[in-house]
């Protein structure tokens, strides 16, 4: 089947799909999630197989060790994966909820929240996500076309296989979910100009990606742009505290959207502070200015690029300033609006960070890793938006919906 014809067929399908989706009761589509869970956990081992072919693809192709651990399913990771299913099982239904309601004379008007429609979502790496963006969607009433990385095909493959079963088990359209296995690029230039069939568009990974779909598209899209996330260190701050907090920001996972690319540190504390967090990972490659560099004798000379960077890799880039607006300054100028965080015990410090810095998400004393909507209470996420409209930092339910008016009245006429 030619290309084009197999994208239209796939958005009409979905477009049929998300209509009968909007009057699903909660209980079928939380018996849909649970089914999806029991296929996953049924399938493992074709699962794992089929990612393993994906992780020796990915090492002959090069790939880094934080983009292979991305990539690689355990079982602990598939075990998240069916908990999360049902975590969003159990969570209210968005779907009709009030969200405001008024009393003009004569008649009540509401405000209620209704599906989207038919959503596409465009990743790379993790399979996961191929799971979490398919139940978002199911929960909150919209069809769903995914389109993952090619380097995470067969696992994607696979994780779709087994969320098709779970719909049709649970008596729902299978093409509320579909999954694009074409790895042309002509694809998602395809699928985010289908005006009148798709809905939205959500792209989630590296910055060629997102570039693409947003000259490419001609339907709404919601971007998930990279995180080039900063924290800043004030002359305030426990610095035996800041220190663990930096630590976890690069290490725990730093193949992620979340994890820390930038250090600043104010010039009265940085000669005690960077020392420690050299320490403390010895496996980081860090990165400096001049400041940074007559402190940390050895380190590799920071370039213009290096501050626009996206390491997603055990690299962190690190320069002294000498106060809060300086850093702000910094971040304005080579941030992405994605997760920014201070260390500091000034709480006139701290606010004025949190009123300078516009980004999605802002962290105080605290990792820049929690910036995640499963730490946020809202289950499962399809991304973190840089966006401001219509949805902000972690996507999850609610920001997969938008609302309708309804009025209800007894008769009433225009005067």
């Amino acid at each position: 089947m030619e290309l084009k014809d197999y994208i239209v067929g796939m958005a009409c399908a979905a477009r049929k799909a998300s209509v009968g989706l909007r009057t699903l009761t909660a209980d079928a589509k939380n018996a849909a999630l649970v089914a999806m869970a029991a296929s996953i956990d049924a399938r493992r081992a074709e699962i794992k197989t089929a990612n393993a072919r994906d992780v020796e693809g990915g090492r002959k192709a090069g790939l880094s060790s934080a983009l292979l651990d991305r990539l690689t399913l355990t079982d602990a990771r598939i075990d998240g994966m069916i908990a999360s299913l049902k975590d969003i099982a159990a969570f209210d239904d968005p779907v009709g909820e009030l969200i405001g309601t008024r009393r003009p004379e004569g008649f009540v008007l509401e405000k209620v929240r209704t599906p989207i429609g038919v959503i596409v979502m465009i990743y790379e790496s993790r399979p996961n996500v191929t799971v979490d963006a398919a139940a978002l969607c199911v929960k909150s009433g919209n069809a769903a076309i995914l389109r993952g990385g090619s380097e995470a095909m067969e696992s994607s493959r696979e994780l779709v296989r087994c969320i098709r079963e779970g719909l049709a088990r649970a008596g729902v359209d299978g093409n509320a979910v579909q999954y694009v296995d074409r790895p042309d690029y002509e694809a998602i230039d395809l699928l985010v100009s289908q005006t009148g069939l798709v809905d939205l568009v959500v792209p989630r990974g590296g910055e060629k990606l997102i570039q693409r779909v947003v000259d490419k598209a001609t339907v709404p899209d919601i971007k998930h742009f990279k995180g080039v996330c900063h924290i800043y260190v004030d002359e305030t701050a426990d610095l035996s505290m800041a220190a663990d907090v930096i630590v976890n920001s690069k290490v725990q996972r730093p193949g992620t959207c979340n994890a820390l690319e930038k250090l600043l540190v104010h010039s009265s504390v940085a000669g005690r502070l960077l020392p420690m967090v050299k320490e403390k990972m010895p496996t980081v490659e860090l990165r400096g200015d001049t400041r940074a560099i007559a402190i940390l004798p050895g380190t590799k000379p920071a370039t213009e690029e290096d501050w626009y960077a996206e390491y997603l890799d055990l690299i962190l880039t690190v320069k002294v300033v000498d106060g809060l607006d300086e850093a702000a300054a910094h971040i304005e100028t080579y941030g992405s609006r994605h997760t920014d965080g201070i260390c500091s015990n000034s709480s006139r410090n701290i606010e004025r960070f949190v009123s300078l810095v516009d980004s999605a998400v802002l962290t105080v004393n605290a990792s820049t890793r929690m910036s995640d909507g499963g730490v946020f209470g809202l289950g499962a996420e399809v991304g973190i938006s840089t966006d401001k409209l219509h949805a902000r930092g972690p996507m999850g339910l609610k920001e997969l919906t938008t609302y309708k008016w309804v009025l209800r009245g007894d008769g009433n006429l225009r005067k």
